[in-house]
């Protein structure tokens, strides 16, 4: 079977499109609200953005949400997830609609503001908790690496061109808190189509595989569930070493992106095609979704060769050669050509490691995990927001800390391999060849 031809019975799969339709258009929405928040946050021409405003975006937006991934995941393993995937995205869409409200009339501050987005991004986390937690459902397990490389590399594409979408809407109103307003509300529309997708699959299709229990015995279940499914993560080495990898380069993931942020909003300036401001980091954006289309494409043939422990190991240690190599000219032409790699490193990474964790994970503890996954993902960007406030300069230029992400990406990689060099090699190998087997 060719690549193209396993491609198709994937997407001809029962059940499968569906659930790969729903994370396109939701991840669409995404982009487009999310458009909205950089631009009332940090491109705000009111004001400069200088480390510690920065900072206190990312944590103000993130931390407290964060804190809802381990709640979500207990509820992901009660609730039918193919109506987790119907009802959130409506409840998403009355938030946002709150939001662009606040925008409109008191613009990106004050307590409103910060609650309105608050709400409407912690559905989100538990949104995509879901989508990973249900693909097993829908895919067999030796597709699963090809369907992650599909459906992570697609959503994120799909939120990139919902960010373009949002710029187009931006430049049509203008900039400034009504515009801000406007990308919002254009969202809406776009969650409810989700919505409107999700709602053809089967209730009980996408599990979990236990009847839920009743809402008042799911709350008083929270603390236990946390501490059983950290258990049962301890007891499947192979899925604790890579969560904790991760976790580490989502780090150094945090550190650039603040850099890069800090960059286009008070170092660079337009360039010809190439530009400062919003704009300019849609472009480093779109180089990133470059480099997630690659990783698409060559990590299930990597995989295959050399199984998925190895690749990680691999793509971390190109991170951290790219982002010396590309960044120390703190120019954007190469800062973009370092935006591809990062992206495709990133993302194949990210492949490996939802694999092995949907392949190690039983059933019953998948959305618990996959919340904490989500949630890890999270503190440590709020940590890198904290850390960045302290280490960065308000144009974002520091040869130290760029050197110091690099160091950190290859210290990952000697760590993670030296971890992981006793799991099987010869299994790994087999399941990724069943996965790619025409290549």
């Amino acid at each position: 079977m060719t690549r193209a031809a396993e491609l198709r019975e994937l997407l001809h799969a029962p059940w499968f499109g569906w659930l790969y339709a729903t994370r396109l258009v939701s991840q669409t929405a995404d982009g487009v609200f999310q458009a909205s928040l950089a631009g009332a946050v940090f491109f705000n021409p009111d004001h400069q953005t200088d480390p510690r405003q920065a900072a206190a975006g990312f944590v103000v937006l993130l931390l407290p949400y964060s804190l809802v991934g381990p709640f979500a995941g207990v509820f992901l393993d009660r609730w039918s997830r193919q109506r987790v995937l119907v009802r959130a995205n409506v409840v998403r869409s009355a938030f946002i609609a709150a939001t662009a409200v606040v925008l409109a009339t008191h613009g990106a501050s004050g307590a409103g503001f910060y609650v309105a987005a608050l709400a409407a991004l912690s559905v989100n986390r538990f949104y995509l908790a879901a989508l990973s937690a249900s693909l097993p459902h829908v895919v067999q397990r030796r597709r699963l690496l090809v369907a992650n490389s599909l459906t992570t590399t697609s959503g994120t594409a799909a939120t990139i061109v919902g960010l373009g979408i949002g710029l187009l809407v931006r430049h049509l109103a203008g900039p400034g808190d009504d515009g801000n307003a406007v990308i919002a509300s254009s969202s809406i529309a776009i969650y409810l189509a989700a919505s409107a997708v999700a709602a053809r699959m089967p209730a009980r299709l996408l599990g979990p595989a236990a009847e839920p229990d009743e809402l008042r015995a799911a709350v008083g279940a929270v603390v236990r569930g946390l501490v059983e499914g950290a258990r049962h993560v301890w007891q499947h080495r192979p899925a604790a070493r890579v969560l904790g990898a991760m976790g580490a380069s989502r780090l150094l993931f945090g550190m650039s992106t603040i850099g890069t942020l800090l960059l286009y909003r008070n170092y660079f300036h337009d360039d010809g095609v190439l530009r400062a401001g919003l704009v300019g980091l849609g472009q480093v954006f779109a180089a990133s979704a470059l480099g997630y289309v690659i990783a698409a494409v060559l990590t299930p043939l990597v995989t295959a060769r050399i199984g998925k422990p190895r690749c990680i190991v691999a793509v971390f240690a190109v991170a951290g050669v790219s982002q010396v190599g590309f960044g120390l000219p703190f120019a954007k032409a190469p800062l973009i050509l370092g935006a591809v790699v990062l992206g495709f490193t990133t993302q194949s990474a990210k492949i490996c490691v939802d694999t092995i964790v949907q392949e190690e994970i039983d059933d019953e503890f998948r959305g618990r995990v996959f919340s904490f996954y989500d949630t890890l993902f999270n503190l440590t960007f709020v940590v890198a927001a904290v850390l960045g406030a302290v280490v960065l300069p308000t144009s974002g230029k520091s040869y130290p800390v760029l050197i110091g992400i690099g160091v950190g990406y290859a210290l990952i990689a000697g760590l993670y391999g030296a971890a992981s060099r006793g799991q099987d090699a010869d299994a790994e190998r087999v399941m990724a060849a069943e996965a790619v087997r025409a290549t």
